[in-house]
């Protein structure tokens, strides 16, 4: 049986990821302090009291924007709502209530999915009452923690483990094929695993990086299990300034050494690059086995020496 599933949501920057990290034991979600950071699903095999469960982080819900990757990260945050037998709302307790929260339980009231109202950014819980504005949201008892401190977190896991059906709790063991998707920004990898599993997993758009995390999805095909890793596009280290950019690419190399097999997706309209031989190189110096992708092939000009 399916392990339950709990999703954590809230508006940008008031701490899911930290929270999602805090609970999973290890850094998986990038945390900075720059909204939008986190922008598709990302999920973590977790456990509290021999109570086995799945976390998902999503990306920060905008509910009114016009960028159009908030618009997609919204989409993903529903998605992973739709999957959840528990939802971790969470707030920030320094800012108070805000527009965007409302909206955001609107949302989680439509879903009609048991909801626990984090509270975070609660230190000290030496003004505790500041959690009470909070009602006001409509969602229930807020239950205050600090994700940086790792305060209140342990009270939290027991809140959410008695939203647990019994028989939910049964642990499964991951005897899935590790496929790790790797390749240049912007060669396809998303769209090749959209066509893989046939839903919108993983955010697709023409803008370079837009998968930062490494992120697991699961399915199974004639009997087998299969975990494909999408990766952040892995980068010349010239070309990597950002903070969030040089932890992705880590990330990246990191899901190379978790796989088992490795999926190379190269740009047929670019060719083979240097950057392509040097992923190839540490997928082989790591002893994986290698699928070699050409992707866009629609878009390369055929003569004799091309193939069909």
């Amino acid at each position: 049986m399916a392990r339950p599933v709990v999703t954590i949501v809230g508006r940008p920057n008031v701490g899911k990821s930290t929270l999602f990290n805090r609970i999973a034991g290890k850094r998986i979600s990038i945390t900075e302090d720059t909204p939008g950071v986190t922008r598709d699903r990302i999920y973590a095999e977790c456990e509290w009291l021999d109570n086995h469960f799945t976390l998902i982080d999503t990306g920060g819900i905008e509910p009114n924007t016009t960028d159009t990757i908030f618009a997609q990260m919204r989409i993903q945050a529903q998605i992973a709502i739709d999957m959840a037998d528990v939802v971790l709302f969470m707030v920030d307790g320094k800012e108070g209530v805000t527009a965007a929260d409302m909206e955001v339980a609107q949302m989680l009231r439509k879903a009609k999915k048991e909801v626990i109202l984090v509270v975070n950014k609660m230190d000290k819980f030496v003004n505790d009452d500041n959690a009470y504005e909070f009602y006001n949201l409509g969602i229930g008892d807020p239950v205050s923690v600090s994700s940086t401190e790792a305060l209140g977190i342990g009270d939290l896991l027991d809140e959410v483990i008695a939203k647990f059906d019994e028989s939910m709790n049964t642990e499964e063991d991951d005897d899935s094929i590790k496929i790790a998707v790797i390749g240049k920004p912007n060669a396809g990898k998303s769209s090749i695993i959209n066509r893989i599993i046939g839903e919108n997993r993983v955010i697709v758009s023409d803008i370079p990086g837009t998968t930062r995390d490494a992120i697991d999805t699961k399915f199974e095909r004639n009997g087998q299990k299969y975990t494909l890793i999408d990766t952040a596009g892995i980068r010349k280290k010239s070309k990597i300034s950002e903070t969030v950019e040089k932890y992705s690419v880590l990330r990246a190399f990191t899901a190379v050494e978790r796989a088992d097999i490795c999926i190379l997706v190269i740009d047929a309209d670019k060719g083979v690059t240097d950057q392509d031989i040097r992923i190839a190189g540490y997928s082989h110096d790591n002893n994986k086995g290698m699928v070699i992708v050409v992707n866009k092939w629609d878009l390369v000009e055929k003569d004799n020496s091309t193939f069909n």
